[in-house]
């Protein structure tokens, strides 16, 4: 029984270690198992840090792109203000004279280079061909003759060599004497092109110094042409000039309303991820509109008379026009905005760095639209089509022919009946008065519409030469002493800055030879000239 209760005893101590070793080893698993659980956990959390980190990096990257957007928006904007403020004050610091010799070419031709054509070919080398001479036995045993076949051999082939060497040098030769002929025309060519370009350009030259009307016009097309302004400015202008007057009149196309930015500013809203933007008030759009008004016709007069070292233009008039589309009517329209007539010696004594532009317009007298945004039009002080030259353009090519009635050649009483029905024509009850002693004619016309209208005193100047400013001043006493409304100087030629500078401001027009072919053409049907040669 003793040995048997010790055996169980074994066994059980035995099981107990199996269970014991079994709980340890499912304790050790579990153990096991839970730090996995917790590795998992831990990276699970460390994966949720890590998302939400990069999810704040990437909308914080995110608001500052928008941010940065809306920062390049706004300066985009106050860059354009600014470009727009400083119209005027960009052109000052500019040499707006057009120098002949600058157009000049002159021509720099690249040295010849034929390349490899340029390289003699390397002749044969002797060297290359000849046999190795006999040594040792060789010399004893037939060596010799065996080489002297050998060496008639070489000779034969470098001779032959010889001559394919001749023969392609030569070809090298004929093709580079070929390459440089080609470039000896090429620079003829060059030479020619630039010679005949500054041909041209004397010619321009000269006839702009002799005051040649074309000429005069090209240049000063050109002056304007160089003047920078920003890329949405039309640009766009028509240019015409009388000699007779050295009168130039530019019709210059203004930039609409929507130049001035029509948003004040951007915003970005955080919270619905959106861009904003304040519209601009409209009386700042309307205030700075005129600004750029102003601006461009002082800075276009100030290049034309900066550029114009010759003196050819004693008087510039400016009309500035838009060419837009009426809102009313959905017609195309070029009303005039700004309309200017000013001398040299008025206007190159301002210093235009420190005038106010608008101030300064009303100083010379111009008109300026009080509602520019509306269109609303000024009367130019001449209108661009008066000076056209379609109506005299055609003297120097078919005086010979032409059958239209010379204005100089008239009678007294023709040149009286003319102008009075051109003014009947336009509107007026004219009242014939008295021939004046120089041909022309002395007429009271009277304007019948209300508030507009009144008395108008007339004279007109049959002449060949520039009407003195003595006739502008008896034309505005004959005003007073008639308690007319207005005073009209027709004449056959033009005036001088004198003249014009006088009138400014007064309630008198001067018409000259080309504006009254205009007027003649374009309401009494008359296609006339004026053609002094004939009288000669």
């Amino acid at each position: 029984m003793a040995r048997r209760g010790g055996f169980i005893a074994q066994i059980q101590r035995e099981h107990a270690r199996q269970v014991r070793a079994s709980q340890q080893a499912e304790a050790a698993y579990i153990r096991q198992q839970q730090a996995m659980r917790r590795a998992a956990e831990q990276a699970a959390k460390a994966a949720q840090r890590a998302s939400a980190a990069d999810e704040r990096e990437r909308k914080r990257l995110y608001l500052e792109a928008r941010a940065a957007e809306v920062a390049a928006d706004n300066a985009d904007l106050q860059a354009r203000l600014q470009e727009l403020e400083q119209l005027l004050e960009s052109t000052l610091g500019v040499d707006d004279h057009i120098d002949f010799g600058r157009l000049r070419q002159t021509v720099q031709h690249p040295p010849f280079n034929p390349g490899q054509l340029g390289q003699p070919i390397p002749g044969p080398d002797w060297r290359q061909f000849e046999p190795p001479a006999p040594t040792g036995l060789g010399k004893m045993f037939g060596g010799q003759a065996k080489f002297q076949q050998q060496m008639a051999a070489a000779q034969a082939q470098f001779q032959h060599a010889q001559g394919q060497h001749a023969a392609a040098e030569a070809d090298r030769q004929h093709r580079l004497a070929a390459a440089y002929e080609t470039y000896r025309q090429h620079c003829q060519r060059a030479e020619a092109q630039a010679a005949a370009r500054n041909a041209e350009v004397d010619r321009f030259a000269a006839a702009f110094a002799a005051g040649e009307p074309q000429a005069v016009v090209d240049y000063f097309g050109m002056v304007l042409a160089n003047s920078v302004y920003p890329d949405d400015f039309p640009q766009q202008y028509r240019l015409a000039y009388v000699p007779e007057s050295r009168q130039l009149v530019v019709e210059y196309e203004l930039p609409g309303l929507d130049v001035v930015p029509a948003v004040r500013d951007h915003r970005y809203v955080k919270t619905r991820d959106e861009v904003t933007s304040t519209a601009r008030p409209a009386k700042e759009i309307r205030e700075r509109y005129s600004s750029v008004v102003t601006q461009v016709t002082l800075r276009t007069v100030h290049e034309l008379f900066e550029a114009d070292r010759a003196g050819l233009a004693e008087t510039v008039v400016f009309n500035g026009v838009v060419d837009t589309t009426d809102p009313r009517t959905g017609q195309t329209v070029r009303p005039c905005l700004v309309t200017l007539r000013t001398t040299r010696e008025q206007f190159t004594v301002l210093n235009l760095a420190k005038v106010d532009p608008a101030a300064c317009l009303q100083h010379l007298s111009a008109s300026v639209s009080k509602r520019p945004e509306e269109l609303a039009a000024v009367r130019p002080v001449l209108e661009f089509d008066m000076v056209d030259k379609r109506f005299i353009d055609e003297v120097d090519v078919l005086a010979d022919l032409d059958e239209r009635p010379n204005l100089l050649r008239l009678t007294p009483n023709e040149f009286e009946s003319l102008i009075q029905n051109l003014f009947a024509k336009m509107g007026l009850d004219t009242k014939q008065t008295r021939p004046s002693r120089d041909g022309g004619v002395d007429c009271v016309a009277f304007d019948h519409r209300p508030i507009f209208g009144g008395k108008v005193v007339i004279q007109a100047k049959r002449y060949r030469n520039t009407v003195d400013v003595s006739a502008v001043r008896d034309l505005f006493g004959t005003l007073q002493n008639e308690g007319a409304s207005k005073g009209i100087l027709v004449t056959t030629s033009g005036y001088g800055p004198a003249s014009y500078e006088f009138a400014s401001g007064k309630p008198i027009e001067l018409i000259d030879g080309g504006n009254l072919l205009y007027l003649l053409a374009e309401h009494a049907q008359i296609k006339a000239r004026i053609d002094a040669s004939e009288l000669d």
